[in-house]
């Protein structure tokens, strides 16, 4: 029944693969998820005192779901026992919930861990619950599946969701360096692999370790012992690597690229640069930020929705993952590509820095500032302020500059997009303004404190 039948001994057998044999067996060994498992942190504490509570695993694939799990069974006292969610059936949860219920009874516990449990029916599901209710069990499931849509709502009540993250390209290379000096389980003496294309390899992997694994133990294979190169790397993925390095001058000069596209109403290059990045296995919301920033700098309030477009991509994103989530940020960068464009609230807001850190400090006006107490009132805070809403179309003639600053200009609006009618707006504000400063008297209505 169990999927770790075989035991340590098996991790050092060289007719396994590479990342079975490199699977690491206590949390000391463990990479990555440090937000989960660092030290002090509350999933580590209860792992190692052996007082797991029922949990959901939910990741992308290679980020350590059932390797967790499998050092839990080494270490806990509980019975452990392990299903696929390919290949159970419900008879089989069945007499291992009757014969876990007789256990408990006996005053031991039994851990139950489901690998890839999205793929168990609601039945089988269902048949867990009054058994981890009752705490017959602890359940572990591991899912690459978003456990709101996949689990069903009772069970995931009664269970603890911790969402694993994709290993860093960094984390990537020293699972690789482990590897490769690991005479026991790993590579050692048999290829020498430079840090050049350990890095192309954890790019290519995309977060996974076993994918990174893999790829190391076929280039380390196809080396015989000798130095690896980028060709045999090439020749070994069937594919041409991307010429990019996140770290380094590409992944400035491709941001800009596309950055400037956008900018420049250009969605064919735009979608180009986009597609040269996501290639690369650049961090996709490091893309997503910048696509926000683009729609705030460069499209503003020419399409107000512009940044609520990019947001909602971002959001989708985050919720439908890799690589399908792609598609989110390709379909706004053409949205900001073909949207009208102004940088006049980025110009506004620069201008008005400017002035802060060169100028003179100014004191905001005594009319401009509430006066919660007798004194304030009587040293003039909040005389004269006038309550727009108080007013005929919210407009009044007080002003809200600094003295000797009256008339500053920094938001200018385009006549593109929605920008157009804002001017026009504006252009009305102010003429009624005029008025009613050079009437000499406030619009109507009565000013409150």
């Amino acid at each position: 029944m169990s999927l770790f039948a075989q035991g340590p001994e098996g991790a050092a057998d060289p007719t396994r693969p590479l990342p079975e044999r490199m699977r690491p067996r206590s949390l000391a060994e463990f990479v990555g998820q440090g937000r989960l498992l660092g030290e002090g942190k509350p999933l580590r504490r209860q792992i190692e005192s052996d007082a797991l509570s029922s949990m959901i695993l939910w990741g992308p694939p290679g980020c350590g779901k059932t390797t967790l799990a499998r050092i839990v069974a080494s270490i806990t006292h509980c019975e452990f026992i392990a299903f696929s969610g390919v290949m159970s059936s419900i008879r089989d949860v069945k007499a291992v919930l009757a014969s876990a219920e007789r256990l408990r009874e006996t005053g031991i516990r039994t851990i139950v861990f489901v690998d890839e449990i999205h793929r168990f029916n609601k039945a089988q599901q269902d048949a867990f619950l009054p058994y981890v209710e009752r705490g017959d069990v602890v359940l572990i499931g591991a899912t690459t599946e978003n456990p709101s849509f996949e689990v069903i709502s009772a069970l995931l009540s009664r269970t603890k969701v911790y969402a694993l993250e994709p290993l860093t390209l960094e984390q990537l290379v020293a699972i690789q360096r482990t590897a490769l000096a690991d005479a026991e389980r790993g590579l050692a003496g048999s290829a020498v692999v430079p840090l050049p294309l350990m890095e192309r390899i954890a790019v290519f992997s995309g977060g996974d370790a076993r994918a990174a694994l893999l790829a190391l133990e076929a280039l380390a294979r196809a080396a015989s012992g000798g130095e690896a190169t980028e060709q045999l790397l090439e020749d070994v993925l069937q594919r041409r690597l991307p010429r990019y390095d996140k770290a380094g001058e590409a992944h400035f000069d491709l941001i800009s690229a596309l950055h400037k596209s956008v900018r420049s109403s250009d969605p064919d290059a735009a979608l180009y640069w986009l597609a040269c990045m996501l290639e690369g296995g650049e961090d996709r919301l490091y893309i997503g930020r910048r696509l926000v920033r683009m729609a705030a700098e460069d499209i503003g309030l020419a399409d107000p929705r512009a940044v609520e477009m990019a947001m909602a991509a971002v959001d989708a994103f985050r919720f439908v993952g890799e690589p399908e989530g792609d598609l989110f940020l390709a379909q706004v960068a053409v949205y900001l590509a073909v949207a009208p464009k102004s940088d006049s609230v980025y110009r506004g807001l620069g201008d008005a820095l400017r002035e802060v850190r060169t100028g003179p400090a100014a004191a905001v006006p005594l009319h401009l500032r509430n006066a919660p107490t007798g004194l304030l009132k009587d040293l003039g805070y909040s005389r004269g302020y006038e309550h727009a809403h108080d007013s005929e179309g919210a407009v009044v003639a007080m002003a809200c500059l600094p003295a000797g600053m009256e008339g500053r200009r920094y938001y200018r609006p385009t006549r593109r997009g929605i920008e157009e009618r804002i001017a026009k707006r504006l252009e009305a504000i102010r003429e009624r303004r005029a008025r009613l400063r050079a009437d000499g008297r406030r619009a109507p209505g009565k000013g409150r404190p």
